[in-house]
């Protein structure tokens, strides 16, 4: 038997500050600089890129850039693109692994 396979795009799921904060939080706790570029990337293009760009006051194309695979977002870009976006970045205590 057969199971049809569809395309997922997880951005779709990114309908409200919400879902764009734990989407976030799971991106954060992996400690992956790269992972969390894109994860934000994915979060960006939900959002619409011309109106993040808008929002910001950053340009398009550096929001592409930042987000890329190879992309390395400044913290002027992040904190931008996370108030845009409705999200706040906090810290608290690490909790060593057992």
């Amino acid at each position: 038997m057969n199971e049809p396979i569809y395309d997922y795009d997880p951005a779709q799921a990114l309908d409200g500050p919400e879902a764009i904060a734990i989407f976030m939080a799971d991106a954060f706790e992996t400690g992956n600089a790269d992972y969390i570029a894109q994860a934000l990337g994915v979060v960006a293009k939900a959002k619409g890129m011309s109106a993040l760009a808008k929002e910001t006051g950053l340009d398009r194309a550096q929001l592409y850039r930042s987000f890329s695979t190879d992309g390395n977002p400044t913290l002027k870009t992040l904190l931008a693109v996370t108030q845009a976006l409705g999200i706040d970045l906090t810290t608290r205590p690490h909790v060593a692994s057992i």
